[in-house]
């Protein structure tokens, strides 16, 4: 199995990016969040269009993942103004997992951000998601807070934030 990595930098590959993402969190979050909020949610953060926002004004990259040539997962990323380096998101397809992928990806994004010479890597992962906070454990990561966000629609994010001393 070979895994290689790419920057989602046109609109074709965003949109395929957003794609897999619907599938993913419609597959992943049923038992921790609603439909209704997954829904909201994917429009909100993992669309294209937020995509495209969140590339062109906040400052994120997107690194699509492939697994034998196949588009099998994503992460997004941005260097913070101080010495941390937000990881925003990191998704695998059910049928990738439990393949050593996502260690694969980790360890791209602690490149990512040793290149960007930065000291810490966040993220912020649902309380319930506990697959997620487990890998993100063993790879060495610790709870520094929690925190529920108001992210309008009714919803709120109920969530860790973790870190990672690089």
């Amino acid at each position: 199995m070979s895994v290689g990595f790419r920057i989602a930098s046109s609109d074709e590959m965003l949109r395929e990016t957003a794609a897999l993402a619907c599938e993913i969190w419609h597959e992943c979050f049923t038992d921790i969040i609603s439909e209704g909020q997954i829904d909201y949610m994917v429009e909100k953060f993992q669309s294209y269009e937020a995509m495209k926002g969140q590339i062109s004004s906040q400052g994120y990259v997107y690194h699509d993942v492939f697994c034998d040539g196949k588009l099998c997962g994503y992460f997004a990323v941005k260097a913070e103004s101080d010495d941390r380096f937000f990881l925003s998101k990191l998704y695998l397809h059910k049928d990738s997992r439990g393949k050593g992928i996502a260690s694969q990806m980790l360890a791209k994004v602690f490149t990512e951000a040793r290149n960007a010479g930065k000291k810490k890597v966040y993220l912020t992962v649902n309380k319930h998601n506990d697959h997620a906070i487990e890998v993100y454990r063993k790879t060495g990561f610790v709870t520094a807070d929690a925190v529920v966000t108001d992210i309008g629609g009714g919803y709120v994010m109920d969530d860790y934030i973790m870190e990672y001393n690089l």
